[in-house]
């Protein structure tokens, strides 16, 4: 488990973090996220649920006095709903000017891919080909990568974005 937080460093966002994906995991599947969004890892901790957001939207926690929504990935990709464990963690990532938690199963590295590693997701006709920004190949494993804006962004997205504070 997390036993406390694992800040992201303060300083601009640098060419050396280009190209560096955060790979977390939920199920048996490897994604990954541009570091340049993560911000830190905390672990699970309580969250408040607020009514009239989408199922996806546990709730919301406060960190360090700022209010920040959370969404579990495994619902939001139509996943089965998994109990939480010690290994479940909360990635929290900064989109434009808005935070928001990502909750997922675990954190496994920070991987660097060269744009010869990553390749288009297939043309498939699926909600959740939005989600998918390419595919990172590393040896024989692939690790899907995520578009945050699109994770975070739909019809509800409003009201997501009015409970960032």
């Amino acid at each position: 488990m997390l036993d406390s937080a694992v800040q992201m460093s303060e300083e601009p966002k640098t060419e050396a973090q280009k190209d560096q994906y955060l790979i977390f995991t939920l199920d048996s599947g490897y994604y990954g996220i541009d570091i340049k969004n993560v911000t830190e890892i905390i672990g699970i901790q309580r969250i408040t649920p607020v009514p009239e957001l989408p199922d996806y939207v546990q709730g919301i926690i406060s960190l360090r006095g700022k209010i920040i929504p959370v969404i579990d990935v495994r619902i939001r990709f139509r996943m089965e709903p998994a109990e939480y464990t010690d290994r479940t963690c909360i990635i929290i990532v900064d989109i434009g000017s808005a935070s928001v938690g990502l909750i997922v199963d675990g954190v496994s590295d920070v991987l660097s891919l060269e744009e010869g590693d990553i390749v288009d997701a297939p043309n498939m006709d699926t909600a959740a080909r939005r989600f998918i920004r390419g595919i990172g190949r590393v040896g024989d494993e692939v690790k899907l990568l995520i578009d945050c804006i699109e994770l975070i962004n739909d019809e509800e997205s409003d009201k997501l974005n009015a409970i960032a504070v």
